[in-house]
């Protein structure tokens, strides 16, 4: 993939199509399955841009993803229904095919990498469990709450004014970077210099009177110095000396030398945008370019990937373009490529055919509507199966999860492999692996089983067929 790449259409696709551990951050701004359709203002420069955030178990599931849920990633598939149980239907589909996508974006992120999910209150609660599923809760590092503009006056509850961004990391070890705080009028109070390095404050070379004297000759001056006479001379080299208008030297302190204060995780100083404002597109559900930006900045590197699966309006390709950071946009809308480059004449980082050098050339963003091809192992988005050998499936026909049941049930009748125990419906049974896929078990109807529930729970993804068996009998579950 090549920098500044936006793909237009179904970002799974796309994301199936990136290798392992390449991206360093990932934003995802998914829909919240609000039950709604959303449009662009019609007269805006994102005119046309719409997506329907309404959800049906019956047309929006695909049987590819419950297998590949099912076989891979159990817990995940436990949360989905458990939403199916307590919210319904609609919200166990908004979560399968959120959570295809989350684990795609777990491969690709780097192990030092971050992901930050925006979402609201209407589905927050079961994708924080999603998230904890995929990426571990051990990973989990804050719940930002997004204090933007409240919305109208309620007469029945409280004004709904915040959204809320989940902070995930992938491993132990993850890049953040210390940002000042948030009171930005003392920032500008303490740290109202700014040189090529940064922005500065000053503070006196002169040592207090409680303090052991260094009394010498400096720049003119015969004073009690903080510091010695070599330190002062470096320090003046280094331009890290300012002089008063006595020519008594004052040394700089930058700002990210004392790294600031690390922000709370209620972030009430980026407000929504108003309908007035320069950034404003149209797009129904653009953010503002200084939340993408606080992210990008905490969470990566100059020269870093950021993803965003949603990219919409482009913010987040803008933003990483404003702080260095190369970029990969997906997102639905046809309409996105223009919005990118548009947006990037606008910040007044490219122009049509350049200007010799300083800025981006039109051509130098990319535009796809075919995934990249991945070079590496090809390995599945399963995090149990990354250090184990793979082997492939036979080939032929691969055949759905109800396939396989139907054949199993037919050869072998309704009885549990792991109990021995008949029943006469197929309702008590599940289709589970022989051979675990955590150690390198395959999903073709030869490695599979069927299972009643209770068996299954017991046999989890560590043991094989043989091994629940046995314990089954040190148990005294085997049926007679």
């Amino acid at each position: 993939m090549a920098n500044r790449t936006l793909y237009h259409g179904d970002n799974l696709k796309f994301l199936r199509g990136i290798n392992t551990g390449t991206m360093n951050l990932i934003y995802a701004d998914p829909p919240f399955n609000k039950n709604k359709d959303f449009h662009a203002t019609p007269d805006s420069i994102a005119a046309g841009a719409k997506f329907t955030d309404r959800w049906r178990w019956d047309t929006d599931v695909h049987p590819d993803w419950i297998d590949t849920i099912k076989d891979d990633w159990p817990g995940v598939w436990q949360v989905i229904e458990a939403a199916r149980v307590a919210s319904g239907d609609d919200m166990g589909a908004f979560l399968c095919w959120l959570g295809v996508r989350l684990m795609a974006m777990h491969r690709v992120l780097r192990d030092d990498g971050s992901l930050y999910l925006h979402i609201d209150n209407t589905a927050d609660s079961y994708v924080r469990m999603l998230m904890d599923a995929i990426f571990g809760k051990d990973n989990f590092r804050n719940a930002i709450r997004w204090c933007r503009n409240a919305e109208n006056l309620s007469r029945k509850k409280w004004r709904r004014g915040h959204e809320t961004i989940l902070f995930y990391s992938k491993s132990k070890r993850w890049v953040f970077n210390r940002l000042p705080t948030n009171n930005n009028a003392k920032l500008e109070r303490d740290y109202r210099y700014e040189d090529n390095k940064g922005r500065y404050t000053t503070t006196s070379c002169q040592n207090n009177a409680d303090r052991p004297n260094m009394v010498y000759e400096f720049n003119g001056h015969i004073r009690q110095w903080r510091y010695s006479r070599e330190t002062l001379e470096r320090l003046a080299t280094a331009g890290e000396l300012v002089y008063n208008d006595e020519g008594i030297p004052r040394r700089k302190r930058y700002l990210h030398e004392v790294g600031g204060t690390i922000l709370s995780d209620a972030w009430g100083d980026i407000n929504n945008l108003q309908s007035m404002s320069k950034e404003r597109t149209g797009y129904p559900t653009q953010k503002p370019l200084a939340l993408l930006e606080r992210i990008i900045m905490a969470s990566s590197n100059e020269g870093d990937i950021v993803l965003d699966p949603f990219a919409g309006c482009a913010t987040t390709p803008i933003a990483a373009e404003r702080l260095g950071r190369q970029w990969i946009g997906m997102d639905i809308w046809k309409g996105a490529h223009e919005i990118v480059l548009q947006r990037l004449q606008s910040e007044g980082l490219a122009t049509p055919d350049g200007d010799g050098g300083q800025l981006l050339t039109f051509g130098d963003v990319h535009y796809s509507t075919a995934p990249p091809v991945r070079s590496d192992d090809k390995e599945v988005a399963s995090k149990a199966l990354k250090l184990k050998t793979q082997i492939p499936e036979p080939p032929g026909k691969k055949m759905s999860r109800a396939e396989m049941m139907e054949v199993l049930i037919r050869n072998n009748g309704l009885v549990c492999k792991g109990c021995n125990r008949w029943f006469d419906d197929q309702l008590y049974l599940e289709l589970d692996h022989n051979t675990p896929r955590s150690d390198g078990g395959l999903n073709h109807i030869s490695n599979r089983v069927l299972l009643c529930g209770p068996c299954n729970r017991i046999k989890s993804n560590m043991l094989t067929l043989s091994g629940l068996r046995r314990k089954n009998k040190e148990l005294g579950r085997m049926a007679t």
